[in-house]
């Protein structure tokens, strides 16, 4: 049997997977030597077999949280056995009447998720033990504040009760009494408070708070187990790509209070300033309050070196725990702490999330420090977190309206539409509006605001509260503690202290950085890291450019994948260049028959005989001379692999509907069009039920005589002109969708006797490649075949997704990605990150297969996955010479590929 509670001194901090972070973290801590209240860590585990239990029964309801079923057998008398262990410790029994031990349930999962599940404090108090609270503490305001904390918190989140009505109750109460802080609260109003929150507790659970303390105890940590699978649990693991089978652990600590008077308070504290990653002492600390009252935002909090002048004893020790840590962790470190009374306690220590700018400049400062190497550095940072110090920032010569000013919480530019519920900002960043998520504070069930929006406003809070923990996490940009606003949530507005009103719908601008608030939009021009990139800023200028470059030459140095760029025309070649792509791994050849070219290809698609089809591909062929030059041109010395035509014609013609409508009308008015008429017979030709599945790639090549050697010719006399001209060209031309080697082979001649007829006619010896596309599960089985007369492989990865999983993307990502996505069948979508079990199989699967038949096989990948990180270190894995990805994506895949071979060499694979 497993088992399934440990004390805090049994673990360590490489025990995540079971533990919990924060169970792992409070356990090392604990072996440390730092003060920690003692306590134990239910695992992972029991919460796995609890959740079992709950789909084999079929009683869970995933979503609404609160404690369902009953806990796993054997977890019971564990659990007795480590509480008994706790109260010898502590020297009183949980609950006791006369001097009861208080204890807090948290979670704790092995991935951070701040805010997300469930946290219940102040466990063991009843009727009775407030009293033995209040005479042992000599404050019955300390006790009764403490049992209307824990009736909140139980009502919440184990009996599933709505947080608004204790929240109503609560400001009735301040109103009756006067007051605008809970602090002001007396003893007699709490213990009235106390009352109300049982009354609103038996109306709409059915039943009285339990007055067991063991029973309270065994319900939190139900609840706590259940949280996993709430809706806003769901929506952050899927934001933040977690498993959703890891569990979350269950950590029972001796309580210890931060609200018994001005001696006394709690704090948040980083070891480096999680916003910039600048060295210092930074966080929030709160005289008289609880960790809710931080993380929540409810008071304003004051800097952490205010501490030092309220307690200087406490602030010293902490500065000590602080500098230990981060040396033992060898980084930033968050930390959670309370002081009662004088006496500091360690409540939790996790390594800090950190915004984007804050874990280059991190990761570069702990190099230098010698604290780790560049390996690990580059670990230390993410293609994600790099992708977002690449999007614009506000131009700082355009004319802005400043409304406020409030703390830098998350960086970057954000402008939207001021809404003021979670609700609205998904329904409307559902149509396509950018908006701006604006509230008081929020709490965890805001979350699917924040994911929908482009940033978030609040009036209270600091760096550490909820919004601002969690936009970091996810690179939202935030603004918190605008205090200056007063913001009416129910009306839809708010209003700066000018007296300037922004309504819902009104456009408002945040900068993360500054902490600015501006009214309307503020113009965006291209960050500091993007104009470096472009080689337009000098890295010796800012720190953070310093810090990417920096790390951006050792992932250049290391990786062993190549980076190319998808590009059709000489513009993007040339910013790709500019970015660092080594070479094009995809030139659509498609993109270059639209605008006024449209008309040339209905004429090859209406041609009657081989006469007009080949004066309509001479016509087409200067066309695409000049692109394929000005291509070569751009990407001189580098690879270009172009794709020839891959789509239907089809897709060149006019809609069936429109073309019907408009020779309907031309006949009935008389003035009918024979080229429409035409037109219209060569549509309704030509339509397919699934295009995808129809006449397109090769097919089209081979049915169309002249069509692929046009486009050959084209390629080749462009090479052979840049040659003239003293270039470098390297053309490799790809045929799609090939399934069978056959289909290749045959292509394949044509395009040999077009290169040897430009040879003859320029002189010129040409230099080039001919390979395909492996995008249809076919081609992967039969890729030892097909290698036999491709001299490279690029995976098409997108088609190869469709046909793999029997579905078109267009079709059903709009239709029910959504619910597989909530159903756990997708963890993320396939075309957003490579399915490695099935995709992937193929991928790996062709590889070697191509390889063992032709060993200097050239293998790449050009669909989206090739700027996605995950699948970068997939193809990195799976042995492929690079990969290929839109213009702006390329440093994020040059930074991944090194990150790819820093981390298997990390792991010894």
């Amino acid at each position: 049997m497993s088992t399934f509670v440990y004390d805090f001194a049994e673990g360590n901090k490489d025990q995540k997977d079971l533990l919990g972070g924060k169970g792992a973290n409070l356990a090392e801590m604990t072996n440390l030597g730092l003060p920690v209240p003692p306590g134990f860590t239910i695992t992972t585990e029991a919460c796995r077999a609890y959740l079992a239990a709950e789909e084999s029964r079929d009683h869970a309801t995933p979503g609404d949280g609160g404690a369902h079923g009953a806990l796993p057998d054997g977890l019971a008398e564990e659990i007795t056995e480590h509480l008994e262990r706790l109260e010898e410790t502590m020297g009183k029994k949980l609950g006791q009447a006369d001097d009861p031990l208080l204890v807090s349930v948290r979670s704790g999962a092995a991935a951070s998720m701040p805010g997300m599940m469930e946290t219940v404090l102040n466990v063991g108090l009843n009727d009775e033990s407030v009293q033995g609270l209040a005479r042992q503490s000599d404050s019955e305001r300390f006790a009764w504040d403490s049992y209307r904390r824990l009736l909140s918190m139980f009502g919440r989140t184990v009996l599933g009760i709505d947080g608004d009505l204790f929240e109503e109750a609560l400001e009735q109460r301040k109103e009756k009494a006067g007051v605008e802080a809970d602090l002001e609260l007396g003893a007699e109003d709490l213990q009235g408070l106390v009352r109300g929150y049982q009354e609103i507790i038996e109306e709409h659970s059915g039943r009285p708070f339990p007055q067991d303390p063991r029973e309270q105890l065994d319900l939190a940590v139900l609840a706590v187990f259940g949280s996993w699978n709430t809706e806003r649990a769901i929506l952050y693991r899927r934001q933040e790509r977690i498993p959703a089978d890891l569990g979350t652990a269950v950590n029972i600590c001796s309580m210890v209070f931060g609200n018994l008077g001005d001696d006394s308070g709690t704090g948040v504290a980083f070891t480096r300033d999680p916003a910039s990653g600048a060295q210092g002492i930074y966080g929030d600390y709160l005289q008289n309050a609880q960790g809710e009252d931080v993380v929540a935002g409810i008071r304003n909090t004051v800097p952490l070196a205010d501490l030092e002048g309220i307690d200087k004893t406490s602030y010293d020790e902490l500065l000590g725990i602080m500098q230990r840590l981060e040396e033992h962790y060898l980084d930033l470190c968050d930390i959670e702490f309370t002081i009662e009374r004088g006496k500091l306690w360690m409540l939790q220590t996790r390594i800090g999330k950190r915004t984007p700018g804050a874990a280059f400049r991190i990761a570069g400062q702990l190099v230098d420090q010698g604290l780790i190497d560049l390996d690990e550095a580059l670990h230390r940072v993410t293609g994600a977190q790099l992708a977002q110090l690449m999007f614009p920032q506000f131009d700082p010569a355009a004319d802005r309206e400043l409304l406020t000013k409030g703390m830098n919480a998350s960086p970057g530019a954000a402008v939207g539409k001021a809404v003021f519920d979670s609700e609205t900002a998904v329904e409307w960043a559902g149509k396509g509006e950018k908006v701006i998520l604006v509230r008081r504070e929020t709490t965890p069930d805001d979350l699917h605001g924040m994911v929908a929006a482009t940033g978030v406003l609040t009036s209270r809070g600091g760096k550490t509260s909820h919004a601002a923990v969690v936009a970091r996490g996810m690179g939202r940009t935030c603004v918190c503690g605008a205090d200056a606003l007063d913001v009416d949530v129910r009306a839809g507005h708010f209003s700066a202290p000018d007296g300037v009103v922004i309504e819902e719908g009104d456009e408002i601008s945040i900068d993360g950085t500054t902490g600015e608030v501006f009214r309307g939009s503020v113009p965006v021009m291209d960050s500091a890291v993007v104009r470096w990139f472009e080689g337009e800023a000098d890295s010796d200028e800012d720190d953070l450019v310093a810090a990417v470059a920096r790390l951006m030459e050792h992932a250049d140095g290391v990786r062993r994948l190549g980076v190319r760029a998808n590009a059709d025309n000489p513009a993007d070649a040339s910013r790709s260049r500019r970015f660092g792509a080594q070479g094009i791994g995809l030139c659509r050849t498609e993109h270059m028959f639209l605008g006024e070219r449209r008309e040339l290809v209905e004429h090859l698609i209406l041609a009657r005989s081989d006469e007009e089809r080949d004066e309509a591909l001479a016509a087409l062929l200067p066309h695409q001379r000049d692109d394929f030059t000005g291509i070569l041109e751009a990407m001189d010395g580098l690879p270009v692999t172009i794709r020839l035509l891959d789509p239907p014609l089809h897709e060149f013609l006019p809609g069936l509907t429109e073309l019907s409508m408009k020779v309907a009308v031309a006949d009935a008015t008389g003035r009918p069009s024979k080229r429409d008429a035409r037109l219209l017979t060569a549509v309704k030709r030509m339509h397919e039920e699934n295009p995808m599945l129809g006449l397109r790639g090769v097919r089209l090549g081979i049915v169309i005589p002249g069509l692929f050697t046009m486009q050959a010719r084209a390629i080749l006399e462009a090479a052979a002109a840049r040659k003239q001209a003293g270039g470098d060209p390297r053309p490799e031309i790809m045929i799609p969708l090939v399934a069978a080697v056959q289909e290749l082979e045959l292509v394949k001649t044509d395009i040999i006797e077009v290169a040897r007829e430009v040879e003859q006619e320029t002189g010129v010896d040409l230099e080039f490649k001919v390979g395909t596309m492996i995008e249809l599960p076919r081609a992967a089985m039969t890729a030892d075949e097909i290698a036999e007369a491709a001299e490279f492989f690029s995976f098409g990865t997108n088609d190869l997704t469709q046909m793999t999983w029997g579905f078109s993307r267009d079709d059903v990502e709009a239709a029910f990605f959504s619910q597989y996505l909530e159903k756990g069948i997708f963890g993320v979508s396939p075309f957003e990150s490579l399915d490695q079990a099935g995709v992937g199989a193929l991928v790996q699967q062709a590889v070697e297969r191509g390889r063992a038949t032709r060993p200097d096989l050239h293998l790449g990948v050009c669909g989206e996955h090739g700027g996605d990180p995950d699948s970068i270190h997939f193809f990195e894995r799976a042995g492929l010479d690079y990969v290929s990805c839109s213009p702006f994506r390329v440093p994020v895949a040059r930074l991944e590929a090194g990150r790819a071979v820093a981390d298997r060499g990390a792991s010894g694979d």
